[in-house]
């Protein structure tokens, strides 16, 4: 009967150990932190496209993101990861064990890039830059994308000169391993929303196409974000347009120059040799010279009709301007504007 007990009993210790020893092994292998950061809080895996399992380890152990290689390399196998990889940009803190690192590969817990389309984007150099700089998107596909007149031409009525017309600044949220196909994808969807038929339509009506009203816009734009002023100034750069008077809009001085800080354009700027210029070229410039809003759009889709040729900020820098249609009024409110620049300080 003692022998009995000695049995049952030695056979709840072997099972009590397996159990605390199952217990550590998981802790150790499965739960337990095994992240080395080095002090740092949190780091990013970017897991390229088409990464093969092999890939992914060797990414992970270049970046030493893994203490313990041999506990991680167990647990993916058994959770299926070699089978499960997605590809993309992943947050790996420092506190998170195995478990939770292929979790989050595995079910494609990955963290979006945002793309930040606004006015500190004002060439399709910078714009190529920004988007290869956050995203996998290599910059030869880029760039052929910006430069193939014909895709161009065919979804969206743009060349590679005006192409910048077809970006709508706003906040896109994307995966790091967007492809160009993709991407296109996305910027058209974004164009198409805007530029709706009947968008197009009045257009056509005013007499422009797409790209020119929204070159215009980009102009109006650089020179007031009022609403109620935008429909006023493109109604003077459209009267020039159709008396085939150069548009001598300062900001595209500041576009050709390639100088955006300035706040204050002078006459030297005007001798820029560029297509720019429109105090040495008449007509429409090539591109829009900033991403234009829809509002801008619309004031210039809208614009307001009167006779003025000329228009000058107040110098109240209210951010209204005055305007009128004879050039000596112009000249005293150009001069009343540009003391009141000398005043504050602002030489450029």
């Amino acid at each position: 009967m003692a022998k009995g007990k000695l049995i049952k009993k030695t056979f709840y210790v072997i099972v009590f150990a397996a159990i605390v020893f199952a217990g550590y092994f998981a802790y150790e292998n499965v739960f337990k932190s095994n992240v080395a950061l080095n002090g740092k809080k949190y780091t990013y895996l970017y897991i390229k496209s088409n990464s093969s399992y092999n890939d992914l380890l060797n990414q992970i152990y270049d970046q030493r993101i893994i203490d313990d290689k041999e506990s991680f390399e167990w647990i993916a196998r058994k959770m299926d990861l070699p089978a499960n990889i997605h590809c993309g940009k992943f947050r790996i803190d420092s506190k998170m064990s195995n478990r939770a690192i292929i979790n989050a590969i595995k079910k494609n817990k990955q963290e979006k890039v945002k793309l930040f389309f606004n006015s500190q984007i004002r060439t399709k150099e910078q714009f190529i830059n920004y988007v290869v700089e956050k995203t996998e998107i290599e910059t030869n596909e880029l760039e052929s994308f910006c430069n193939d007149d014909e895709a161009l031409a065919r979804a969206f009525e743009l060349n590679s000169n005006n192409m910048m017309a077809l970006i709508i600044p706003k906040t896109y949220e994307i995966s790091w391993a967007t492809s160009m196909d993709e991407f296109a994808k996305l910027l058209k969807e974004s164009y198409d929303s805007v530029w709706t038929e009947s968008k197009k339509n009045k257009a056509k009506g005013l007499g422009y196409s797409v790209s020119d009203i929204i070159t215009i816009a980009s102009i109006t734009q650089c020179e007031s974000h009022i609403k109620s002023e935008q429909t006023k100034i493109a109604g003077v750069y459209i009267n020039r347009l159709k008396q085939n008077m150069k548009l001598q809009a300062d900001p595209t001085l500041v576009f050709a120059n390639q100088n955006f800080e300035v706040q204050r354009v002078l006459s030297s700027d005007k001798a820029v040799d560029s297509p720019y210029n429109t105090y040495k070229y008449k007509g429409l410039p090539p591109g829009p010279i900033c991403l234009v809003e829809p509002t801008s759009i619309e004031a210039v889709l809208n614009y307001a009709k009167h006779s003025h040729t000329f228009f000058c900020a107040k110098p109240d820098f209210s951010g209204y301007s005055n305007y009128t249609n004879e050039y000596a009024v112009h000249q005293k409110n150009a001069k009343a504007y540009q003391e009141a620049l000398n005043k504050r300080g602002i030489n450029r």
